[in-house]
């Protein structure tokens, strides 16, 4: 069985959408099927037009799919990033995360590796929190959670979070986030190819 990934991401100004698709080409790279899935926007239209940079995150992402419960049955592992919202994960992606409740009670969620991403304004803007919080949750499904750890160089390089990829906004997509972010999606594949 090959691995199916799912790469859902939530992004107000392109940050978190930027990392995931730097995440999709890594998983590609190494042998999964992927679902580049964006988390459906909550927020008011006006709102989201009353700020330039949202506005035009918005309209770069509008092609992409927008993620569904049926998405969740069909992958086998799951990446997620999203941007931290008060040391937490965005409403948008506590949204969908509620829809899945059938899915999480049939089991549907379960025994499937999963990991998480996220950026920030600032260094210690509650990017670890965010993470743990959401890998709380996929405790609550009994997905296997697949953190980096300190399993290579490039961990230390970027920032040195050993739950998952943390970006600071405005900070470059240089290679050491590149290699960072590929790393946490090889370690995932890999593990979601053994447990498949």
């Amino acid at each position: 069985m090959s691995v199916k990934l799912a790469i859902l991401f939530y992004s107000t100004y392109g940050t978190n959408h930027a990392m995931a698709e730097i995440a999709a080409e890594a998983a590609r790279a190494a042998g999964a099927e992927v679902r580049l899935l964006r988390i459906a926007e909550t927020a008011p239209e006006a709102v989201v037009n009353s700020q330039d940079g949202w506005k035009a995150a918005a309209a770069a992402q509008s092609g992409i799919a927008v993620a569904t419960p049926e998405d969740m049955e069909w992958a086998n592992a799951y990446l997620f990033s999203a941007p931290t919202r008060f040391g937490s994960a965005p409403s948008q992606l506590r949204a969908f995360i509620d829809t899945l409740g059938g899915q999480w009670f049939t089991g549907k969620l379960a025994n499937k590796a999963v990991s998480a991403m996220t950026s920030a304004q600032n260094v210690h803007g509650g990017q670890e929190a965010t993470i743990l919080g959401l890998y709380t949750t996929f405790l609550h499904w009994g997905s296997i959670i697949v953190a980096p750890g300190f399993t290579d160089a490039s961990i230390f390089a970027a920032g040195g979070n050993p739950y998952g990829y943390s970006h600071t906004q405005g900070a470059a997509m240089d290679d050491k986030v590149k290699a960072a972010i590929g790393h946490q999606t090889k370690r995932l594949v890999e593990v979601a190819a053994k447990l498949a």
